[in-house]
């Protein structure tokens, strides 16, 4: 059947846009088929689809279907061929898009029955949004703003973005798979560096002291703890006991936890007092780290001619000194934590170390480990295993402690850093 001569024109004009249409979509391909960077598929996806509708600006904003929102935003690309400020996904619109999952054209959003109530910025005078879809499963969305020279969008304008959407979504969830691969892998490495890092810092072997056994150990909640223990020699032949808890997890509380290691070593040299040790250190610490780093830490100076120990205690759990006869004396002398603030003072006292008494340090981990009822170790069920335990070896006592509280966990996984250090004077 021949085409009527008035419909000539039309027919040309309509397979002249499909032309162009198929050379937009084919050029699109070929670009974003050449990367996995995701910022940079997304942001070409957003230049060729304001060229292809004559669009003022454009953005494709991904939605976390992870969290408990799922139109919380997760990833934004933003272009814009106009001097007006940019605009962002309205909410309203990403809930409707949620529900819908089917593109929209909008002519004027100030008017929509669609949208009442919902305040758009004055300066939007019309939009197309259109689904990115994947195996049916909204993963974000494609919307342009402002037609150019005052015009309105139309029908074959959301047509050919919806194509576009359907061209890009796979190609954009591929991308962005292979970044949050990437980033799980670069995860995994810093995990292994904060892992060694803290290796490295904790002890090799045990120190050997005249008239003392000395033990320590440090069992990490996850594959990088935030707990450190040290043994520190000083100029005059006395032994630094450290017990540390820092802020953190992984690689920042590795980095925190060998910078605090270098201050106190450095101070244990030069200050003649904990109280000096731990006031020098608090402030090396706050100068060189945020305000949210700090660590908790028990210091003490053991003299194995005379048997004293001179100990300071910044924020930490109040260790345990048990005499032979049963009675428990807690080390609470000391101050705040270290690195939290810039002016600190500490306290600090010696006290006599008998023959068979025995000193446990601790972690919080130990005592706040918690069972699947919800209870907690805490510190009257330590201090009678430590009682009834007196009269053994550290590495007995030590043995028995971990033991015990693995018992009272049970199932329940590990939820913090346990570390203990046991010091007793055996004659």
């Amino acid at each position: 059947m021949t085409t009527p001569p008035q419909s000539i024109p039309d027919e040309t004009q309509r397979l002249k846009r499909a032309v162009e249409e198929l050379s937009i979509l084919n050029d699109l391909a070929r670009a974003i088929g050449s990367t996995l960077n995701l910022e940079e598929i997304m942001q070409t996806i957003v230049r060729r689809s304001l060229r292809a509708v004559h669009a003022e600006q454009g953005v494709i904003t991904l939605v976390d279907k992870k969290t408990q929102e799922p139109t919380k935003t997760l990833v934004r690309a933003m272009v814009s061929s106009s001097d007006h400020v940019e605009f962002h996904l309205h909410q309203a619109l990403l809930g409707w898009m949620h529900l819908n999952m089917k593109p929209l054209l909008v002519e004027n959003p100030q008017l929509d029955d669609r949208f009442r109530g919902v305040r758009w910025d004055e300066a939007i005078d019309t939009l197309v949004c259109v689904p990115l879809l994947v195996k049916s499963e909204l993963k974000g969305a494609l919307t342009v703003y402002n037609k150019k020279e005052g015009q309105k969008f139309n029908i074959d304008d959301q047509r050919l973005l919806s194509i576009i959407a359907a061209q890009s979504a796979q190609v954009i969830e591929n991308a962005r798979l292979y970044e949050e691969e990437r980033q799980f892998i670069k995860m995994q490495e810093e995990v292994h560096l904060a892992s060694r890092i803290q290796l490295d810092l904790l002890p090799k072997e045990m120190p050997k002291l005249d008239s003392y056994e000395i033990v320590g150990k440090t069992i990490p909640a996850q594959t990088v703890g935030g707990d450190y223990f040290d043994f520190i020699r000083t100029p005059d032949n006395r032994l630094a006991l450290c017990l540390g808890d820092v802020t953190g997890k992984g690689l920042p509380a590795s980095l925190l936890m060998a910078n605090l290691q270098a201050t106190l070593r450095g101070q244990t040299l030069v200050a003649g007092h904990p109280r000096e040790c731990l006031s020098r250190s608090n402030i090396l610490l706050y100068q060189s780290t945020s305000p949210e780093k700090f660590a908790t830490l028990f210091f003490g100076i053991l003299d194995s001619r005379t048997h004293q120990l001179s100990y300071s205690n910044a924020g930490h759990d109040h260790p345990f000194l048990i005499s032979t006869d049963g009675s428990l004396r807690r080390l609470d002398r000391g101050g705040m934590m270290l690195g939290a603030f810039e002016e600190a003072t500490f306290e600090d006292e010696s006290v006599l170390i008998k023959a068979g008494d025995v000193l446990i340090v601790y972690s919080d981990g130990i005592t706040e480990a918690m069972n699947t009822k919800g209870e907690m170790y805490e510190e009257e069920r330590l201090s009678q295993l430590l009682v009834s335990h007196r009269d053994r070896s550290p590495q007995e006592i030590l043995q028995s402690l971990v033991h015990d509280v693995q018992s009272h966990v049970g199932n329940c996984p590990q939820s913090d850093d346990m570390t203990i250090l046991i010091a007793r004077r055996t004659k």
